[in-house]
């Protein structure tokens, strides 16, 4: 189970607002990086992140470039699970790959207000919003990415593999 409040967007977020590519060249610490997310679209996000948050957003999230960067600046700067009506293939891969969960949950943009809390369980595939009592179903993700996300990434998933 994953809980926290919701920081919502729109649609078509794309990775270099999701982390500027200005920043790419300053830093390869995940630290450094996730105190730059989303700054160009919400400067008060580092705030509103702060103990862990759910990302809602619209159609294609992470749009844009491949950079492998923004899904670990979110992750590093607090965000524990990204809900999305649809995203973009490449950022949805590197989500998973770094253990960020990344579920796309049919109108769950529509249905979440910023700052409902929300309840995501992996599992079972909802999404339970505690503020007005809804619960939504998301695309049900398959074992083996269940197993990548609960080892930490798909690193770590192969660590383990590898010792047994």
């Amino acid at each position: 189970m994953i809980s926290g409040k919701a920081i919502k967007y729109g649609d078509n977020v794309n990775t270099d607002v999701i982390l500027p590519g200005k920043y790419l060249e300053l830093s390869l610490n995940s630290m450094e990086l996730s105190r730059h997310a989303m700054e160009g679209l919400d400067p008060s996000f580092a705030e509103k992140v702060q103990g862990g948050a759910i990302l809602v957003a619209g159609k294609n999230f992470g749009c844009g470039s491949s950079r492998e960067e923004a899904p670990l600046a979110l992750k590093y700067a607090g965000v524990k699970c990204v809900l999305a009506e649809s995203f973009a293939r490449i950022f949805y891969r590197n989500a998973i790959n770094i253990g960020l969960p990344a579920v796309e949950c049919g109108g769950v943009s529509g249905r979440v207000e910023e700052g409902d809390e929300l309840t995501v369980d992996l599992e079972n595939g909802t999404v339970k919003n505690q503020s007005k009592g809804v619960t939504l179903c998301v695309t049900q993700l398959p074992p083996f990415i269940l197993e990548i996300l609960s080892d930490g990434g798909l690193i770590e998933n192969l660590r383990k593999k590898m010792k047994r």
